[in-house]
């Protein structure tokens, strides 16, 4: 059984300043250059951010999640997003992260449900957010920015507020704080409804931290430096950027999604945390630059893609296999590693499914990409595949993490114990009794043992559809089945009550748009290329193709061709990256019932 330390979150501090303090705990760039922040600098803005929060009235008061102040933020990822994290954790008071993309009514309402005290704001847009709502808000006192703000109060107008009494103060809080003390309540978005306030206690996200430390493991390593770019608003990236500080690791935060490449060749780290849909992003831009190239060099580039694509890594290929893989990693493969810095040891998906195909190619070019899974209500890590000898099968999200019990339900549900598991949902005892039981956390997932050992994600409970003719169909393994298709940016299976499957589909128009160069087809516009008849005739056979990895029952017999992406910004994509299922039904709804009439 793993072992974890009883840590509170924030003694992150004090462990890495006697471990391995740095020159540049969390870096970000300001005004084009990289700006640095020490253990020790952290630390000392963090105690008096703490003070500054302390003299303006945030308490701990009874120590439970309801009687705590909750102190809010809606920020991009930068180092003072951490500073609030800190600094309202040593209090005792709860910390409740917003991502940025929240619109104004679930904005308010998380707001409101939460009663939240205070709130910082990262810059001018997010601060008008706020101030739109705030007179709907009677428990919101002030809003404070990162940014310079016109008409808003800056951050540091808090820390201006510490003096000896309340740093002393706040030493003398942080003692008494018990690990089981909650540390922050995350809303997730969720696909229907209200957002659920999920509470975490320190206990919960410690043990998480060290578990899948120890499972990964992730060194010791205070040369070791990763680029953060998810929001840290998810616990994905919440739990990974603590591992990285408990592990000596530098933080360096991506300006923005728009940057990241540049900033991998800048930073050159050693690793990062992704979702599936950014890798897939990343593999769509390779290909495309592949498809430039000519003569030797194209053939050579194909050649290399095919043979990543038959990597495995708990199976050897023998001596001639190797060889020529070694040739392409050489020649080919080098240019994909530059690309991201040169330096990548490892790279972690979650989030959602990620592509067998991809982690094939990426770990066959080197790049070794590492799947792992667990939802917010665990803290979220469930399962994760290993550096180990035979701790990675691919088409799986890895072994249990060490310390937790895993197990499958009846009808296959993944079940999950261990200290990692929320107290409950915030205030609402209905939604926590629907998912805890005995201690069992029921996560809505569907799942399978592979190999007696590695854990496979079949399907979402409740995405699970029955046709008129009574066959239950798992969408989520014919959609990422799908994806694996060049021509295929984004897909939705449907089918529930209906004669037979169907797809909606939103092709990648990069790439299509070279087809019908090819073809000696003109490209005008997205919603021009999708009525072109030549056009459905290759959707259609790239789906006939497909249909034959599937039962009858699942093979897709309609498909419709869409001409806009789906995005966070337009509604149907989580924040994550996810698709929200319901929502793109519902906007869809009149083409859906046009497929089936």
């Amino acid at each position: 059984m793993a072992d974890y330390p009883n840590f509170r979150l924030f003694d992150v501090l004090e462990y890495q300043l006697d471990k391995f303090p740095k020159s540049d705990m969390l870096n970000a760039k300001v005004k084009g250059i990289w700006q640095h922040h020490s253990t020790t600098e952290v630390a000392d803005t963090v105690n008096k951010l703490s003070a500054g929060l302390y003299k303006l009235g945030v308490r701990c008061n009874d120590c439970t999640a309801e009687g705590s102040d909750k102190v809010a933020i809606i920020s991009a990822n930068r180092p003072e997003w951490l500073f609030a994290d800190f600094a309202v954790q040593q209090l005792g008071a709860v910390f409740v992260p917003i991502y940025p993309t929240t619109n104004p009514l679930e904005l308010e309402f998380i707001l409101n449900d939460a009663q939240v005290k205070y709130i910082f704001t990262g810059d001018a847009t997010l601060y008008e957010k706020v101030n739109n709502i705030k007179k709907n808000v009677p428990s919101l006192q002030n809003i404070y920015t990162f940014d310079e703000v016109e008409n808003a109060d800056h951050y540091t107008k808090v820390i201006e507020l510490a003096d000896a009494a309340s740093l002393e103060k706040v030493a003398e809080i942080k003692k008494g704080i018990p690990t089981s003390h909650t540390a922050t309540i995350i809303y997730t978005s969720g696909t229907t409804g209200v957002p659920k306030g999920v509470v975490l206690s320190h206990t919960n996200i410690v043990s998480c931290v060290f578990l899948a430390k120890a499972s990964f493991p992730f060194a010791d390593n205070p040369q070791s430096k990763v680029l953060s770019f998810l929001p840290l608003n998810h616990i994905f990236e919440k739990v990974a950027s603590y591992i990285y500080m408990y592990s000596g690791i530098s933080i360096y935060y991506a300006e923005s999604m728009e940057t990241i490449a540049d900033n991998l060749k800048e930073v050159q780290p050693d690793g990062f945390s992704t979702v599936p849909r950014l890798l897939e992003k990343v593999y769509e831009k390779i290909m495309l630059k592949g498809n430039e190239l000519t003569g030797i060099k194209r053939k050579l580039f194909f050649w290399s893609v095919a043979l990543a694509e038959k990597y495995d890594n708990l199976v050897d290929g023998g001596f001639f296999y190797n060889l020529q893989l070694a040739i392409a990693r050489k020649l080919v493969f080098v240019k994909w590693k530059e690309g991201l810095g040169g330096h990548i040891n490892f790279i972690i998906t979650g989030g959602a499914a990620c592509q067998e195909k991809l982690l094939r190619i990426f770990n066959g070019a080197g790049i070794p990409v590492y799947e792992g899974y667990g939802p917010t209500e665990n803290s979220p890590v469930i399962s994760v595949n290993r550096r180990e000898k035979g701790g990675s099968k691919y088409g799986t999200v890895g072994p249990p993490m060490n310390g937790l019990e895993v197990k499958l339900a009846e009808d296959g549900e993944i079940l999950v114990k261990g200290p990692t598991v929320m107290d409950g949902y915030y205030k609402r005892p209905d939604l926590t009794a629907e998912v805890l039981k005995d201690g069992w956390l029921h996560t809505g997932d569907i799942g399978i043992w592979v190999d007696n050992k590695y854990l496979k994600i079949t399907d979402r409970k409740k995405e699970l559809f029955k046709t008129s003719g009574g066959k239950y169909v798992a969408p989520q393994p014919i959609e990422n089945k799908l994806k694996e298709s060049a021509f295929i940016e984004q897909v939705i299976v449907v089918g529930a009550d209906k004669k037979f499957v169907a797809a909606l589909i939103v092709p990648s128009f990069a790439t299509l748009k070279d087809w019908m160069k090819t073809q000696g087809i003109p490209f005008t516009t997205n919603t021009a290329a999708i009525q072109e008849p030549k056009v459905l005739e290759l959707f259609n056979t790239i789906v006939t193709e497909f249909n034959q990895l599937f039962n009858h029952v699942e093979q897709v017999k309609k498909i419709e061709l869409l001409p806009n992406e789906w995005t966070v910004e337009t509604g149907e994509m989580t924040p994550k990256l996810s698709v929200k299922r319901k929502v793109v039904m519902d906007k869809l709804k009149d083409v859906i019932e046009k497929m089936y009439s």
